[in-house]
């Protein structure tokens, strides 16, 4: 049975913690909308995957935002009670540590548990997807900048590319034309002209690069206005489209691993990607013990005062933890360490902070001299 002010401190911790995490999704949107508009018009992702990588995307942002925004919440919760005298009328009621520390439990253990669904299960399913949908869209032509039927610049090149005929799926295309320059060391130009039957668009796992698969076709290559050009035909020839832009990156494949795999690796990648996706978990509980002195401020402080400390030693934690991150990865730290050299005395340093309060709290004023 929860107590009236259970009640109360819970709806004003959810109701503050619901408009941050409101406001800090915005932001990520944002981000992420700008990043991906610039990915559509290099023709790395089709205009109608939009709105499916700004939400697999949104998912995965989630393992920073929640934590931060618990962080937050109780700040700006418990810091309004304070402001407000509302927690000097509890105290004198008889509410100690423990009643404030309490609905904060009741709170962020919903939270930690949702964090722990999304980072082990549902983020890394998200970057898969994200992952599948630009795979399958690189394989088209028409994402490459290639019509059929006409005279294009070769994408990422400098040159002239043509395709009679395409496939519906944009993925093999017949009769090609490819006609492409360069400069060569001693200044002089270099010709390159290539016509092949058949062909496809392929995209190189390894790398993320894409090319253009020539079948059965014809090169010719030489200098203008000299007489020294070379006539080859070739079975296959490869040609090599814009680079990649890291639509694929080593970031993103690590975050698409399956979780499952992580726990029975001993690659230090890998490892340290574990501890990464544990992180927001018991971020989110080690966070709440810290906000909880952090908010306690007197009516006559500045209103944001304590909170631009907070979010300080917020920066501080997050940047430590990126830090251990980088050690594990590189190994440097050993895995055993992984990040609780962060948590715990993070941990420490709230319980400092909520026993100085209470020491404070409990001092009585010295008699007057007589």
């Amino acid at each position: 049975m929860l107590r009236i002010i259970d009640r109360y401190l819970l709806r004003e911790l959810a109701l503050t913690f619901l408009g941050i995490s409101a406001v800090l999704l915005l932001i990520s949107i944002g981000e992420t909308l700008i990043a991906v508009l610039n990915q559509v018009a290099r023709g790395r992702v089709p205009a109608d995957l939009l709105v499916a990588m700004i939400g697999l995307r949104a998912i995965d942002s989630l393992n920073v935002l929640l934590p931060l925004a618990v962080f937050l919440g109780v700040l700006l919760a418990y810091g309004r009670l304070y402001r407000d005298s509302e927690m000097a009328v509890l105290s004198a009621s008889g509410l100690d540590v423990t009643g404030l520390l309490r609905p904060v439990a009741l709170f962020v253990m919903p939270v930690a548990a949702a964090l722990a669904l999304i980072a082990f299960w549902i983020a890394p399913a998200a970057v898969r997807l994200s992952q599948h949908l630009v795979d399958e869209a690189n394989r088209s032509l028409l994402i490459a900048g290639l019509e059929p039927g006409r005279f294009v610049a070769l994408p990422g090149r400098e040159g002239i590319i043509y395709v009679g005929d395409m496939s519906a799926g944009g993925s093999t295309f017949s009769r090609m034309f490819v006609e492409s320059e360069r400069l060569e060391s001693d200044g002089s130009s270099q010709i390159d002209i290539i016509t092949a039957k058949n062909g496809e668009l392929y995209r190189d796992t390894s790398g993320g690069d894409r090319f253009l698969a020539l079948k059965d076709g014809f090169r010719v290559e030489g200098r203008p206005g000299k007489d020294d050009f070379r006539l080859l035909r070739f079975e296959r020839n490869d040609i090599k489209l814009a680079d990649n832009d890291a639509v694929d990156s080593s970031e993103a494949v690590k975050r698409a691993v399956v979780t499952s795999e992580l726990w029975s690796s001993s690659d230090s990648l890998q490892v340290a990607e574990l501890h990464w996706r544990l992180a927001p978990v018991i971020s989110v509980l080690v966070l709440a013990l810290m906000a909880v002195p952090l908010s306690r401020t007197s009516p006559r402080q500045p209103r944001y005062g304590s909170m631009i400390v907070a979010v300080l030693g917020y920066i501080v934690y997050a940047n430590f933890l990126a830090l251990g991150r980088s050690w594990i990865a590189h190994g440097k730290l050993a895995p055993a360490w992984g990040l609780w050299w962060v948590y715990l005395p993070a941990i420490l340093v709230a319980l400092w902070l909520i026993g100085r309060g209470q020491r404070l709290k409990g001092r009585k004023p010295r008699p007057a001299a007589a």
